[in-house]
C-alpha cells in the first residue's frame, strides 16, 4: 500500500477513485538504465528522485523523469523503437487538499486537485500527476 498524507494520519477514502485508461495517442519515448550503476538522485514533484540500474528513464511530451523497473514491465508495451504505451488501466481520485505520496522512486508533493494515481486497484504503486496532465493522458475506463 502506498503512504498518502495530507499533514495527519487518518483513513483514506477510497469511495472517489475511478478506473482510467491511458488514451491510445499518448506514447512516452523510454529507455531503460542498462548499465552497471549505484543509479543516481534527483530532485523533482517537491522532493528527491532515485534512478536504479534498471530503472526507466521517461520522456512524456517533454517531462523527464524515471519509472520503477517493475512497474514500467508491468505497465508498459513497446509500440516502436524506443516509444512505449501504457496499457494496464489506473486508479485515481482528485486530491481535496494538498500533501505528499511516497512512490517507488520517492516523494511526490501535490496540490489540491491534483489527481492521485494508483496503478494497482486497492492503492499501491502510487503517483500524482496535475490535473491538466492527468486529463490529457487518460480516459475514463467506464
Amino acid at each position: 500500500m502506498s503512504k498518502v498524507s495530507h499533514g495527519t494520519i487518518r483513513a483514506i477514502d477510497t469511495s472517489n477513485r475511478r478506473k482510467y485508461i491511458r488514451r491510445a495517442d499518448q506514447a512516452v519515448v523510454a529507455v531503460q538504465l542498462a548499465l552497471e550503476t549505484d543509479g543516481f538522485t534527483y530532485e523533482k514533484w517537491g522532493g528527491v528522485q532515485t534512478c536504479r540500474a534498471g530503472d526507466w528513464i521517461v520522456s512524456n511530451a517533454g517531462d523527464v523523469y524515471t519509472v520503477n523497473r517493475e512497474s514500467f514491465q508491468r505497465t508498459y508495451r513497446q509500440t516502436a523503437t524506443g516509444r512505449y504505451i501504457k496499457v494496464t488501466p489506473v486508479w485515481a481520485e482528485a486530491a481535496q487538499q494538498p500533501g505528499f505520496v511516497k512512490t517507488k522512486e520517492g516523494t511526490t508533493h501535490y496540490r489540491a486537485g491534483d489527481y492521485l494515481v494508483f496503478n494497482e486497484q486497492h492503492g499501491g504503486d502510487a503517483y500524482a500527476v496535475a490535473a491538466e496532465k492527468f486529463e490529457a493522458m487518460y480516459e475514463p475506463a467506464d
